[in-house]
C-alpha cells in the first residue's frame, strides 16, 4: 500500500538517499522539508525530483507554525525526521546550534506531530509512525573489544551526540508520556556518494584527486563501522513499514575499519583509477593533532534488525568504497558547486573555547 512519506533533512547526505530509495523503488510519495543549511543540497535529488510523488518546502522544524502547516496539508503517514547538525567537527566550534536544531527542533516536531497523530481516526492513528533517525555516537566510546546494542547506556561525548542523544529521549518520552507511536534507529558511520566533502571519505577522495594533504587524526587507530548510505536507506523504510512501536533498531555496515585502512584503501583506489604507481597517495597521508574527546571505536550489533526485520547490509566495504570513489571521480560537477559554496577543505573543530 503506497504511504506519505514527510521526510525532514531529506536534502542531506542519508535523506537524499532515502528519497531516491522512495522514489525509485516504492509507489509512495514523499515530501522533503529541509532548511537547506551548508549540507542540503537538492541536486542531491537530480534523478527524481520531476516525478510526481516528490515534492520539496524549505523549512525550518524550529518553526512550529509552518510545520504545523505542512503537515495539515500533506496528511502525511509516516514522519521520518532525518534533520540534523550532524558533524562533530563543527559542533566544537559551535555546539548551540547543535542545540537548537537537534533538540529543540526535534521537540518542536514531536509537539506538531503529536497534535496531527490526535486528530486521526482509529485506523490511521494505528498504522501512523513518527521514525527518529539517530547515530551510534550516544552510546560514546568502545574499547577493543564488544559491540553497541540497543539497551547499551548512553555516553555521549561530543556536543552532537549529547544533542543527538537529548533528541533520542525525547522521542522515547513522547512515545511513554503520549502515546505516540514512535520507532528509532541507531546508525553507525555512513559514506557513499553524494557525501559533504568535509566528511572524512569524501575529504580524503577529493583531496586525493587534487594532491594536497591527508590529514589524518592521531596516529588514525579509531575505529569505525562503515554503512554503505544505499543500504542504510533500505534499512529506514524497513523500521519505518515494519518496525515495532516504541522499538529502537540498531544500523551497522558490520565492515570495522581503522581511520588509517579507510584512508589508504582510498590512496589505493585513487593511483589505480588515474593511473599513477602504488603508494603516490600514501606520501600525502599527513598527521595532525587529534580531534578534542575523539572516540576510539564505534561497532554496532545489527542482529535485531536482521532478525526482526529481515534486513542485513548487502554492500560490502570494499566494493562501496569503490563505488564511492568512482562516483566522485564522475560527478564533479555536483561536488564543485558544494566546494564553491560554503566548505572548501578546511579543517573544523578546532575551537577549545
Amino acid at each position: 500500500m503506497a504511504k506519505r512519506y514527510l521526510i525532514t533533512g531529506g536534502a542531506g547526505f542519508i535523506g537524499s538517499a532515502v528519497v531516491r530509495h522512495i522514489i525509485d523503488a516504492t509507489h509512495h510519495k514523499c515530501l522533503v522539508v529541509d532548511k537547506l543549511t551548508y549540507a542540503g543540497n537538492l541536486d542531491s535529488h537530480a534523478l527524481v525530483s520531476s516525478n510526481a510523488r516528490y515534492g520539496f518546502v524549505r523549512a525550518d522544524i524550529c518553526d512550529a507554525a509552518s510545520i504545523e502547516a505542512l503537515v495539515a496539508e500533506f496528511d502525511p503517514d509516516v514522519i521520518m525526521h532525518l534533520a540534523a547538525e550532524s558533524h562533530v567537527d563543527r559542533s566544537i566550534d559551535g555546539p548551540g546550534e547543535f542545540v537548537l536544531t537537534n533538540v529543540v527542533g526535534t521537540v518542536t516536531l514531536l509537539e506538531v506531530a503529536l497534535a496531527f497523530w490526535r486528530k486521526l481516526d482509529a485506523d490511521r492513528r494505528k498504522s501512523f509512525r513518527f521514525h527518529h533517525v539517530s547515530t551510534d555516537e550516544v552510546y560514546g566510546s568502545l574499547g577493543p573489544q564488544g559491540l553497541f546494542t540497543e539497551t547499551t547506556a548512553y555516553d555521549p561525548r561530543s556536543p552532537y551526540s549529547a544533542s543527538k542523544a537529548a533528541s533520542d529521549h525525547f522521542v522515547s518520552a513522547f512515545h511513554h508520556t503520549y502515546g505516540l507511536p514512535t520507532v528509532v534507529t541507531n546508525c553507525s558511520n555512513n559514506y557513499g556518494p553524494y557525501h559533504f566533502p568535509e566528511k572524512l571519505i569524501p575529504l580524503m577522495i577529493l583531496n586525493a584527486l587534487e594532491c594536497k594533504p591527508l590529514p589524518v587524526y592521531g596516529e588514525g587507530r579509531n575505529v569505525r563501522d562503515w554503512l554503505f548510505v544505499e543500504d542504510h536507506a533500505r534499512a529506514l523504510l524497513a523500521a519505518a513499514e515494519r518496525g515495532r512501536v516504541g522499538e529502537t533498531y540498531n544500523i551497522g555496515g558490520e565492515a570495522e575499519r581503522e581511520n588509517i585502512e579507510v584512508v589508504r584503501a582510498i590512496c589505493a583506489l585513487m593511483d589505480q583509477r588515474l593511473g599513477d604507481p602504488p603508494g603516490t597517495r600514501d606520501r600525502l597521508i599527513t598527521y595532525v593533532k587529534d580531534r578534542p574527546g575523539h572516540d576510539q571505536r564505534y561497532a554496532i550489533d545489527c542482529s535485531k534488525i536482521k532478525r526482526e526485520l529481515g534486513w542485513s547490509p548487502s554492500v560490502t566495504f570494499e566494493a562501496g568504497l569503490a563505488r564511492t570513489v568512482d562516483w566522485y571521480l564522475d560527478n564533479r560537477t555536483w561536488w564543485e558547486r558544494v566546494r564553491t559554496g560554503s566548505y572548501s577543505g578546511e579543517r573544523l573543530g578546532l575551537s577549545t573555547f
